[in-house]
């Protein structure tokens, strides 16, 4: 799978789990049908959230995206709807073309630590899905057990 492929993937996934979201919050506020909508609707957003965070910053790596270019993209999932324009907007800056780097060539920067590191991974694809997924799903289970950021009673 190339970065452009697994950027677009996740940023549809991430637009769609906006939709069920937004769905589950009409059912509960607006037809006032129980919570059940929000509950199944928000944790799958939130885990595909964190997912996009994840791909996010691996594509960017890889990319060689400006700090910039990486917080619009990171910034894209916060309103909802927007990563797919987004990507969109970067496949046709080019911004998604090419391949996963995995040698290493004669830029520069090349032998920065974390560009290596990247390129490690991803010469690992199931290695990386794993330690990713293992990731997503600890921080996702951890945020689950802290609870919503603001309490009922504020």
């Amino acid at each position: 799978m190339t970065p452009s492929r697994l950027f677009r993937t996740v940023a549809i996934a991430e637009a769609v789990t906006w939709a069920l979201l937004i769905a589950g919050m009409l059912q509960k506020y607006v037809f006032q049908a129980g919570e059940w909508g929000v509950s199944i609707g928000g944790g799958i957003h939130g885990f595909v959230f964190l997912a996009y965070v994840v791909i996010t910053v691996l594509v960017a790596v890889n990319q060689r995206w400006s700090a910039g270019v990486s917080a619009l993209a990171l910034g894209a999932a916060v309103i909802p709807f927007v990563t797919v324009p987004v990507e969109i907007a970067y496949g046709r800056a080019g911004r998604l073309d090419g391949r996963w780097r995995t040698e290493t060539t004669d830029d520069p920067r090349d032998r920065r630590p974390l560009d290596r590191l990247v390129r490690w991974w991803v010469a690992r694809p199931w290695l990386l899905g794993g330690i990713v997924a293992i990731g997503v799903v600890a921080v996702f289970v951890t945020l689950l057990v802290v609870g919503p950021p603001f309490s009922k009673s504020a």
